[in-house]
């Protein structure tokens, strides 16, 4: 499209919809490209979905009041193509897991029978026949009793109204069995320990269908409905959830409590598929995972063992992910990990008084490959909204790198570093304008949920200040004393609900730190975060991208992004790059805009380049 097809166009805008906020950049190109506003907001719903459409109007509406224009006074809108990065899914510290109040068969048989859940009071086959039709009841068929007889009996005692609502089978006969029943109805077989299966209990059999996996005995509200949990008690009960995520079977049986012995949930391996198979354990530790990822480099998909803790969340992710782009969740394909070591507070069994013991656990972050497709059913939905032509534009990576290049004082070639929160993106420009660019798994959120994990506060939203704000100690009614050792002195008191507290100081405000660790402690959990993940995704971004793959090579890097903006990232990664000769600085987009607008600055200076055919 040549410049004389600009005529006539007025404002345009660049939407950038990120894992944590959606940015917006508005241009007036009548007489050339004049940016006039912009705006932030938080991003609405897992992004890559519908759900963001709500997000991006609120934050276009914003941007259009600042100039004082309708939103319908847009020409077009242009929107990143973007991967989504699940945080809040992917992001699970995988530890070896004790159950004691339940007992789980989670084996997944080949060839599971039946289909669909049934709940009832465990029975032996040889007891079907003095019950009454008011029990329902679950059948546990031993390998003595064959499966003509078996199907026989089930059959006679469903003809006398006996409500039998899944069977638990110790033979290889669940198809065979189904095949000659009545009623269809859940079985499990296979189960060669089936004499520990405790009779009189209350069990739930589930099987999926061909091609799915269960879904009521995977989701801990599920089992919570099931045996009448209190709170308290799901809790407890997610180990079991999370464990039979990706199952097509399986058992669940609520037994007294301490009538079950302690049994291991195992964290389970990693399978990476890439140039080569690696298979790692997550018990070997975050370092040995790295490698292995590197060994395998590129990867083509990442998979966990069935029954196992790191099985259940790779699966999860797999199944939200083609939930939200409406593809099966075999064809979801994980593209990049991020694992780092930390601890978390777990309850000691048999504590009087709530002890907790630090548990070694590896968090990991991964980041999921899909079509282009939400991100086109976004800008369809948007047109509808607004009337308004919208186009999808480039990849993200190398949308921050035409903002990053309206910093004061930079020019090619460059690298960009833009530190989201659910992904780390690397891209280097050359002098010629050849862009290469990397998208790596972890970032804000991570950081986030390493710091509520490790200090045990189970509260996302006071981990977010701890990470986003520095502590103070309050030392009385009119100080404050800051971690640096710095003293703020205040006319008026402070409230008495805060004091002798740690404090997290936030702009307006000082919110209490709900935990009996130290000043110290806190500032080093949050420290050590935000290194683990940033500082590791920070090398590994600028090894893959930088001309030869050596760090000496790369001359500027710029910050870009929402962590750019943390009180203490940007020097952490400054001092880390400084070993390599790198000068590195946060970004001022646009001269004023610091690190933020990137993107949304990026896509529209690429759109009217386009237009005007550059």
């Amino acid at each position: 499209m040549m410049i004389n097809e600009v005529i006539g166009l007025k404002f345009m805008a660049g939407v950038d919809v990120g894992n944590s906020t959606t940015e917006v950049a508005i241009a007036d190109i009548e007489n050339g490209l004049n940016f006039v506003s912009s705006s932030l907001s938080k991003t609405t719903g897992i992004k890559g979905t519908l759900d963001n459409v709500v997000g991006i109007l609120k934050s276009l509406t914003d941007a259009c009041k600042k100039i004082n224009i309708e939103l319908s006074a847009l020409d077009s809108i242009c929107i990143n193509e973007a991967t989504p990065v699940i945080g809040d899914v992917a992001m699970e510290t995988i530890t070896e897991t004790i159950i004691t109040e339940s007992t789980m068969i989670g084996h997944n048989p080949d060839t599971p029978g039946g289909l669909g859940i049934g709940i009832g009071k465990t029975v032996y086959i040889d007891e079907i026949v003095n019950l009454h039709s008011m029990e329902d009841v679950i059948c546990i068929i031993p390998k003595s009793v064959d499966f003509e007889t078996a199907a026989m009996r089930i059959n006679n005692a469903l003809d006398n109204n006996v409500k039998i609502n899944g069977l638990i089978v110790q033979a290889d006969d669940g198809v065979i069995i189904s095949n000659r029943l009545r009623k269809v109805i859940p079985i499990v077989d296979e189960v060669s320990l089936i004499e520990k299966v405790p009779m009189g209990m209350i069990a739930a059999v589930e099987v999926a269908a061909p091609g799915s996996n269960i879904t009521v005995l995977s989701n801990p509200y599920g089992l919570a409905t099931i045996f009448s949990l209190t709170p308290d008690e799901t809790k407890h009960i997610i180990p079991v959830a999370r464990a039979l995520i990706g199952n097509k079977s399986a058992v669940v049986i609520r037994t007294p409590e301490g009538d079950v012995k302690e049994r291991t949930i195992p964290s389970g391996n990693l399978i990476l598929f890439g140039k080569q198979e690696k298979k790692v354990g997550i018990e070997e530790g975050a370092v040995k995972i790295m490698k292995a990822l590197r060994d395998a480099w590129p990867i083509n998909d990442v998979v966990g063992e069935s029954g196992t803790n790191v099985g259940g969340m790779i699966e999860r992710v797999k199944q939200v992910m083609g939930q939200l782009t409406k593809q099966k969740s075999c064809e979801i394909k994980i593209q990049d990990i991020l694992a780092v070591d930390t601890f978390v507070p777990q309850k000691v069994n048999g504590g009087i008084a709530g002890e907790f013991a630090l548990e070694n656990a590896v968090a990991l972050a991964a980041m999921v490959k899909t079509s282009r497709l939400p991100m086109e059913s976004i800008a369809r939905k948007l047109e509808q909204e607004t009337g308004i032509k919208v186009i999808i534009g480039g990849v993200e990576a190398n949308m921050a790198v035409l903002g990053a290049l309206t910093t004061p004082g930079t020019d090619r070639p460059m690298v960009i570093l833009d530190l989201g929160g659910g992904s780390t993106d690397s891209a280097f420009i050359s002098k010629t304008g050849e862009v290469k660019s990397i998208h790596h798994a972890g970032a804000g959120e991570m950081v986030t949920m390493l710091i509520n994990s490790e200090l045990g506060i189970d509260d996302y939203n006071l981990a977010e200040d701890i990470k986003k704000y520095p502590l103070a100690k309050v030392e009385s009614l009119f100080n404050i004393r800051y971690e640096d050792g710095s003293v703020c002195f205040f006319q008026k008191p402070l409230s008495a609900s805060i004091f002798a507290r740690n404090v997290v100081v936030k702009e307006n405000e000082m919110v209490p730190v709900h935990s009996k660790h130290s000043i110290d402690k806190i500032r080093i959990v949050r420290r050590e975060a935000k290194k683990k993940i940033f500082i590791t995704n920070v090398v590994r971004a600028l090894q893959d991208i930088a001309p030869g793959n050596n760090l000496r090579a790369i001359e500027f890097v710029v910050l870009v992004g929402g962590s750019a903006l943390d009180f203490e990232i940007p020097e952490m990664i400054s001092d880390e790059l400084s070993h390599y000769g790198i000068v590195c600085g946060s970004g001022n987009i646009r001269s004023k805009e610091g690190p933020r607008n990137a993107v949304a600055t990026g896509l529209v200076i690429s759109y009217y380049n386009s237009l005007k055919g550059i």
